[in-house]
């Protein structure tokens, strides 16, 4: 297993650099940059210098008048000594945009993605095991209409019903007017409060698809040999769907959890717009139309890595849910 992953390691290290590589090349093939406003700007002033000569010397400040491949080395350099530059389009270092931002969409998501484990998959295995039943008809409804909403709809419709009719939740942000007024607790309540209709947005519109994915390998596994040789054994029938049968659904569920480590640092947009939460995700789009190529940069490739990760972490797990699965 040690050799496994050392080896997965180093080949991941050379996965990174061409992806690293493919990022910078398309983000320096931006139509706009964030530069451009900048030297602009600065050309406005008065006494000031041409347009011309500002991006002649942010462009030598930021590398950006080197060709592709020798701005992508000065950039990598930079980055191993720990040097991510600073946000064009936020005027503050990388890292510390990043701090400011991603933790808001961490634990949004985090939050999200339990509550999916938690109600996506038994209800994918109980409809499994009631199949063509009423209850598997309600939780198919159920999913697709999950899989069907449009975010942008259904949080609408959230603030419309808990907000505007009830009062029960503030339209827009992450804290309230008297913020500042409470005691530390009571600051934590208030974010956790704001956060019940995004997190709320988030869990339904993302339900669907386990639900649906997790009845289907359920179904495969129940209509196996092994599992009729165990009901013909006598054994139980909790114990042959829980024990026997789920074990092996477990199988390609893991490839989804695995695979949505970078979902839970990604952030959500356009949730995170529509109740105007200052979170990853919002921060980063408005990078990347703006050209922000230090910033756009940090956050790709932060993504990339946690694919990376989140991959291996797949495969391991392949070994722990499956006795079968031995990794040589």
């Amino acid at each position: 297993m040690r050799k496994y992953i050392i080896k997965r390691l180093l080949i991941s290290v050379v996965i990174l650099f061409f992806v690293a590589f493919a990022i910078y090349a398309l983000m320096r093939c931006l139509p706009t940059s964030y530069l451009e406003s900048i030297a602009r700007q600065k050309s406005l002033q008065p006494n000031s210098k041409s347009f011309e000569e500002w991006m002649e010397q942010l462009s030598a400040i930021y590398s950006m008048d080197k060709g592709i491949v020798p701005g992508f080395f000065s950039w990598l350099g930079n980055v191993l000594q720990g040097n991510f530059g600073d946000s064009w389009k936020w005027t503050v270092p990388v890292v510390e945009k990043f701090k400011d931002t991603v933790w808001v969409s961490f634990v949004m998501g985090a939050i999200a993605f339990v509550l999916e484990l938690i109600i996506a998959i038994p209800l994918g295995v109980i409809a499994a095991t009631k199949q063509y039943s009423k209850v598997d008809s309600l939780i198919s409804i159920i999913a697709l209409a999950g899989i069907s909403l449009p975010t942008f709809f259904f949080a609408s419709l959230l603030k419309l019903v808990f907000s505007v009719k009830l009062g029960w939740f503030d339209l827009f942000g992450l804290v309230g007017r008297n913020h500042e007024t409470l005691d530390a607790m009571g600051k934590l309540l208030d974010k956790a409060h704001h956060l019940v209709l995004p997190i709320v947005t988030l869990v339904v519109v993302s339900i669907g698809g386990l639900m649906r994915y997790t009845r289907t390998n359920m179904l495969e596994v129940l209509n196996a040999d092994y599992i009729r040789t165990a009901r013909a054994k006598g054994l139980p029938e909790r114990k042959v769907i829980y024990h026997h049968a789920f074990r092996n659904t477990l199988i390609p569920l893991v490839t989804i959890i695995g695979g949505s480590l970078p979902g839970l640092f990604s952030g959500a947009l356009i949730t995170e717009t529509l109740y105007a939460i200052n979170g990853i995700g919002f921060a980063s789009y408005h990078s990347l139309i703006s050209g922000d190529i230090p910033f756009s940069m940090f956050y790709l490739v932060f993504l990339a890595v946690l694919t990376l990760v989140g991959n291996l972490i797949s495969d391991i797990l392949y070994a722990v849910v499956d006795p079968r699965v031995r990794i040589a």
